[in-house]
């Protein structure tokens, strides 16, 4: 029967799996850091979008945690654990346009320097983030997710920081509330993947625990 049935990790696979693991500790605290950043500046500026990319940060520290505990487990547990990354993203997404819509209703007018300054600081945590994970794109549905999560905070970050620009320069708070529901719809659209992955990898695994002789 094949290592891959019986779940007995390759030497290949297990420094693999240490490296992510090194990798994953490092994005969480850089994560958790600029989650606590962005949520006080962006209650401070009165920018809907930093506070939407704040908590997007906290959802990945708590992500990248999750990933953490299932690091060279069955490929079952691991669907299991992408998949309620997917719920979590599709959530983050949820909240994000309800905030949007209460914030155009409201009228804040955010201040745009803050919203740069804070933006560009993100920008440089999240490229440095994406970069560590970047040798983990094409790994199972955990590991795409959380890929896919740095990916999404890259564009979100670029989009603050156009949000900041159109801020300062119509003196409007449009810009902000736009940036912040494209980048709840990115979440919806990053969790839509992340869920599709996560489920075809569940069905997988139930079929390999069905027929543990094809594999052979």
């Amino acid at each position: 029967m094949s290592a891959r049935c019986c779940h007995h990790a390759s030497a290949e696979d297990v420094a693999r799996d240490a490296r992510y693991r090194r990798v994953l500790w490092i994005v969480l605290a850089i994560n958790a850091l600029m989650f606590l950043v962005e949520i006080a500046a962006g209650l401070a500026a009165g920018s809907v979008s930093l506070q939407a990319d704040a908590l997007d940060f906290l959802g990945d520290a708590g992500n990248y945690g999750i990933s953490l505990l299932v690091v060279g487990a069955a490929l079952k547990l691991r669907a299991r654990a992408a998949l309620l990354k997917g719920v979590t993203m599709g959530l983050f997404g949820l909240w994000v346009i309800g905030a949007t819509a209460w914030q155009a209703i409201q009228g804040t007018l955010p201040h745009a320097v803050t919203m740069g300054a804070v933006g560009f600081a993100a920008l440089l945590a999240n490229a440095a983030v994406f970069a560590m994970l970047w040798a983990y794109r094409s790994g199972d549905a955990n590991m795409r997710s959380v890929w896919l999560c740095s990916r999404n905070d890259v564009v979100g970050n670029f989009a603050v920081l156009l949000a900041a620009l159109g801020v300062f320069g119509t003196g409007s708070g449009w810009p902000d509330i736009i940036v912040a529901a494209v980048m709840g719809l990115l979440a919806l659209q990053g969790a839509w993947l992340v869920i599709r992955d996560a489920l075809a990898e569940m069905r997988q695994a139930r079929t390999l625990a069905a027929t543990p002789d094809a594999a052979e």
